[in-house]
């Protein structure tokens, strides 16, 4: 006789649909009749969205450099490297101090000119012109002479980085004129490209009088009386600050000029110096030269003192 085993398939009773935890075999608890806390059969959702969020992101970045990765390979794409910056070369500058000097020196011998010398002028012309010149004296015809007393450069007018136009003031023969002498520099060296040019001297030019000043005649004759002894120890050195060193000594003080105002002026006075150790004149025990200054005095305690001491701008002994 076979026993068989029929399944209740009626409903079960709230005993067994909640409390029972399957996996540990724990024994049900009664219910109560209250019914279960919202939420209470979904325990451990909310990690298990942010697992598949963080998994969502992970697949989206991997996605994204997969593709560039593809697409750099697909366009032979390179990334950028830090290069440094690239060496920019200076355009070379015409060298104006060394071909003043150049100048100069070139100056030098041009206009020292003389039939007895004239074979050691051309020899000392050749190291400025270039080789095999057609010319060895440069446009001297061999006559007559010059003598040069002075010169210094007055301007250099560039062309290029290789041209460039020096410009001398010189006394020559006893006459102040102008020389400009072309120069040519290229590869660290220097020449002279052409015959030079005589230019007239700068034309003399004169100041405009100046303006007509309210003078204070009392001030003028204080000074006339006080600046003697200051000049006086400005020509020896017997003021620390103040000294010509005796190059000179003092002999009168020929004018003053001061302004009317406060305590603070600015004054011209006219001075006249002895050079000590010159041939006696006729009428005259020593060579004089007669000077304008322009000093700034302080008023103090009755008394006027000299705070600075420079050249005049004004016409000083001029009429």
């Amino acid at each position: 006789m076979v026993r068989r085993s029929t399944v209740d398939h009626s409903p079960q009773p709230d005993l067994y649909s909640t409390g029972y935890d399957a996996e540990t075999g724990s024994q049900p608890q009664r219910s109560t009749g209250k019914r279960p806390r919202s939420g209470s059969g979904w325990r451990g959702a909310g990690g298990r969205w942010l697992v598949w969020t963080f998994r969502v992101v992970v697949w989206a970045v991997l996605l994204i450099v997969g593709y560039r990765g593809v697409m750099a390979i697909v366009l032979n794409e390179t990334p950028p490297r830090h290069t440094p910056a690239a060496h920019v070369a200076r355009a070379p500058r015409f060298p104006v101090q060394m071909a003043s000097a150049y100048a100069l020196q070139f100056g030098g011998v041009y206009l020292n000119a003389s039939p007895a010398t004239a074979s050691q002028r051309a020899s000392e012309l050749a190291s400025f012109l270039p080789p095999g010149a057609s010319d060895p004296q440069l446009g001297w015809n061999g006559g007559g002479s010059l003598v040069l007393q002075s010169a210094q450069v007055a301007g250099v007018l560039v062309e290029d980085a290789q041209h460039a136009l020096v410009t001398l003031l010189a006394r020559v023969n006893g006459k102040m004129m102008e020389l400009g002498v072309p120069v040519y520099a290229a590869a660290g060296g220097l020449g002279i490209s052409g015959e030079p040019a005589w230019l007239p001297a700068p034309k003399p030019a004169a100041a405009p009088a100046a303006p007509a000043v309210n003078s204070d005649s009392a001030t003028e004759s204080e000074l006339t009386r006080q600046l003697p002894a200051f000049f006086a120890a400005y020509a020896t050195g017997n003021q620390s600050t103040l000294s010509l060193g005796g190059s000179v000594l003092f002999g009168s003080v020929t004018g003053v000029t001061a302004p009317v105002g406060g305590t603070v002026r600015h004054v011209v006075a006219t001075v006249t110096w002895e050079i000590p150790g010159q041939p006696a004149r006729a009428g005259n025990s020593t060579a004089s030269l007669e000077m304008a200054y322009a000093l700034t005095i302080l008023r103090q305690h009755g008394t006027w003192y000299v705070q600075s001491i420079a050249p005049s701008t004004e016409a000083g002994g001029l009429p």
